[in-house]
């Protein structure tokens, strides 16, 4: 962020703080804690320099959401064109530009990634968060361990672009480390740590993704320890956390909504409420990606268009017949290929529907006007 936009802001604006007008004494930029990149930087005009200030989308709630730039926080009314597109609209994580004086959102940057996911029924995808830099998906060491939900989760942030760390917690319930290990043997590029989340020691590997002005998610379950693994790394108690059931060791959605936490002396950490179910579409690099050994396979299939079920010399079926291949990776690939075909389906549906009604209503008006035109 220029000197130049910051020295402009009066002293002692609305939702200014003594903590935050000290630091922009000290000659730290607030907006550089925020996640402020040139990425954004340079998407502003300069008129927009002059007459807007840029604020990051903490949190978002019904009625409004809530906002934080150099004058500290703030809500912002859920109103206007900015809000009226459920895909477009902004979410947590998200840049806007406020107009100076009156306060009111003029638009919404560009974004740097952006998480999504089908909900179980829904015509439109759920916005998560964006402007993530680095993701921790949080499993645990019991019930909850799934390395096919894993995989869902890997194939969303490599879509998306983000660095990746898998972090299994409550390592404090298990004296059998080595089969998380184990089981993400296909997966050697995902740093994988096993800690306890109430013990500060074994979490000091995980500062690496949540430096200043770096934004930090926590994908996972509930019941995981999302929020006790947010509240250890903040160093103080930032969200409500919760017990799990201990027969099936599911949780109770302690987390009721999406949030961005600063941490002292940190980045910003993304905490959300857990989603067993996280429907992918428009992730086929990610996907790709995740299963890239695969990929790899398939290359050497005698036919290009191999389903890899019963076709002579399928090097992906001799592969699992071999013990080289996983069938439960095998399964898991071909279900989430099916799913994000079938969603980006629903979407590309729900978008012609939107275009068809859209023409509708500018039918009907112009009707309208003509009617009126010819009566005067």
């Amino acid at each position: 962020m220029s000197k130049s936009l910051i020295s402009r802001r009066p002293a002692f604006r609305r939702g200014a703080t003594a903590a935050a007008q000290g630091k922009a004494a000290a000659g730290e930029s607030p907006l550089h804690k925020l996640g402020w990149k040139p990425f954004f930087q340079q998407q502003l005009s300069l008129d927009e320099l002059t007459d807007c200030e840029p604020v990051r989308v903490m949190a978002v709630h019904r009625s409004q959401i809530e906002v934080s730039g150099d004058s500290g926080e703030e809500p912002v009314l859920v109103s206007g064109a900015l809000f009226e597109d459920t895909q477009e609209r902004p979410t947590v994580g998200d840049w806007l530009l406020l107009e100076r004086d009156s306060r009111k959102p003029v638009r919404r940057l560009e974004r740097s990634s952006l998480f999504r996911r089908m909900a179980p029924g829904a015509k439109h995808a759920q916005l998560i968060a964006a402007n993530v830099d680095n993701v921790l998906i949080v499993s645990s060491c019991n019930h909850d361990f799934n390395l096919s939900r894993i995989e869902r989760y890997l194939a969303l942030v490599r879509e998306a672009g983000c660095r990746a760390c898998l972090v299994v917690t409550k390592a404090d319930l298990s004296d059998d480390h080595e089969q998380y290990r184990e089981a993400l043997a296909k997966h050697r590029d995902l740093p994988l740590l096993l800690v306890n989340a109430l013990d500060p020691a074994t979490l000091e590997p995980l500062k690496e993704y949540c430096r200043s002005g770096e934004t930090l998610a926590l994908l996972g379950s509930s019941g995981v320890g999302k929020s006790t693994l947010l509240n250890s790394l903040a160093g103080v108690d930032l969200a409500a956390t919760g017990g799990i059931r201990e027969d099936d060791s599911k949780g109770r959605h302690t987390t009721r909504h999406r949030a961005l936490y600063a941490i002292p002396d940190g980045g910003l950490l993304l905490d959300s409420p857990g989603m067993r179910e996280l429907g992918l579409t428009d992730v086929s690099e990610g996907l790709a990606a995740t299963f890239s050994d695969i990929g790899q396979l398939a290359e050497q299939c005698r036919f290009a268009d191999c389903a890899h079920e019963s076709e002579p010399g399928c090097a992906v079926q001799a592969a699992v017949e071999s013990g080289e291949l996983d069938e439960r990776r095998l399964l898991n690939w071909r279900k989430l290929e099916r799913e994000i075909t079938r969603n980006s389906k629903t979407l590309a549906q729900a978008r012609a529907d939107d275009r068809a009604l859209g023409q509708f209503y500018r039918t009907v008006l112009n009707q309208v006007r003509a009617r009126k035109g010819g009566g005067e």
